[in-house]
């Protein structure tokens, strides 16, 4: 017999196309569903009726209400809750594993060798508290002071709450020592602390380094400078899901199940990649290189900008980041390469015309050299089979 099962999504989730990915290829290889999706999660629309309007054998969903809950129990339908919430009896819920990226963001921080730590998030969220304990517990065992500013988030975001905590922000990095590196609960809150530093004259991330959570591609990108993340692994918690629905129709499950899907890594962007300098040097070197590298930059060009010789770059930039001038060019550049490859059809000659490599052919030699894989293998490898790309660190 062919399960029917309702898929419930809210489409403001980005990670929802992820986690449905994951289901999806959960099904095809294992199980056999006739799946149907509603996602119209808005005011006004109460997918209970969904669930009160037809004969279900399971239900996913990503928008659950308490009201979800008590409609799918009274109907005997098994629920797979993949918000992230406090799980409901007698519901299979998958959620992200909150303090491992919490101490992600610790660990990714302190490998930069920065010494001054921050984090910003939302106390009326478990969440956002888990994430903030994960964070804060790593770097106390390393013997490291991490402030810390939260305030309540209203059900109903407007540019007058806005404004209040771009305000807020910005005195409270005011205070914060020069070089704090400073974790957000999430990528919107990272956003909020790169616009109330940049209200402040602070530059991220040459005096302040600002790290995200979620890697909402499009807000990370939208802001400026870009936002490094860490990546939740949307697609193994669809996938998870799914396996657990399948089990409680089968009646081979163990309910309750609460699991906690580990982070995939962090995605450097703009406003961490400074790795914790303070030499004035070394932080305008770095600039110059991120700004400039896909156009071909050369270590003669960097040399001009910050007046000093070849040497002694060569020495701090080995003593920063353990990169000579040129790796740290080439790294700038594959790391370009590689959004590219995942985020564009871009044909690999206009990719190397818009990384600052002349020839394709020693782009194919510099990127194997460095990921493991050919541009064609790489790309083939990111776009077909639901992996995350490389993550340049």
């Amino acid at each position: 017999m062919t399960a029917q099962v309702l898929l419930i999504f809210h489409p403001r989730f980005e990670e929802s196309s992820d986690m449905l990915k994951g289901i999806m290829h959960e099904q095809r290889t294992h199980g056999r569903w006739s799946v149907s999706l509603h996602d119209e999660a808005r005011p006004g629309v109460d997918p209970c009726c969904w669930v009160r309007g037809r004969r279900w054998h399971g239900v996913i969903s990503r928008n659950t209400t308490p009201d979800l809950v008590e409609t799918c129990s009274r109907a005997g339908v098994p629920l797979a809750d993949l918000a992230d919430t406090p799980p409901a009896p007698g519901v299979a819920k998958v959620r992200p594993d909150n303090h491992a990226i919490g101490r992600l963001g610790a660990a990714y921080f302190l490998e930069r060798r920065f010494t001054s730590f921050a984090f910003t998030g939302y106390s009326g969220h478990n969440w956002s508290r888990e994430r903030r304990d994960g964070f804060r517990d790593s770097l106390a065992r390393g013997r490291h002071r991490c402030d810390v500013l939260e305030v309540e988030q209203p059900d109903d975001l407007t540019p007058a709450w806005d404004a209040r905590q771009i305000a807020a922000l910005a005195g409270w990095l005011r205070s914060l020592p020069t070089g704090t590196a400073i974790m957000g609960c999430d990528d919107q809150r990272a956003h909020q602390v790169v616009r109330a530093a940049r209200a402040t004259g602070l530059q991220v991330p040459d005096e302040i380094a600002v790290l995200g959570a979620n890697n909402q591609s499009m807000r990370c990108e939208l802001a400026d400078p870009s936002i490094s993340s860490i990546a939740i692994n949307a697609f193994e918690a669809g996938r998870r899901a799914a396996v657990h629905l399948e089990q409680m129709i089968a009646g081979t499950a163990s309910v309750p199940v609460d699991e906690r899907i580990a982070p995939l890594g962090v995605v450097t962007r703009k406003s961490t990649d400074v790795m914790g300098a303070r030499d004035p040097a070394v932080a305008a070197a770095l600039a110059y290189i991120r700004e400039h590298a896909c156009r071909g930059l050369t270590v003669d060009e960097i040399l001009a900008q910050v007046s000093i010789s070849r040497s002694q770059l060569e020495h701090k930039l080995r003593r920063y980041i353990g990169r000579s001038p040129q790796v740290e060019i080439r790294r700038v550049q594959v790391a370009r390469v590689c959004e590219l490859l995942t985020e564009t059809t871009l044909p690999l000659k206009e990719i190397a015309h818009q990384t600052g490599f002349t020839h394709v052919e020693y782009l194919s030699v510099v990127f194997k050299r460095i990921t493991g894989d050919t541009p064609g293998q790489y790309r083939t490898k990111h776009t077909q089979s639901f992996e995350r790309p490389w993550m340049i660190a």
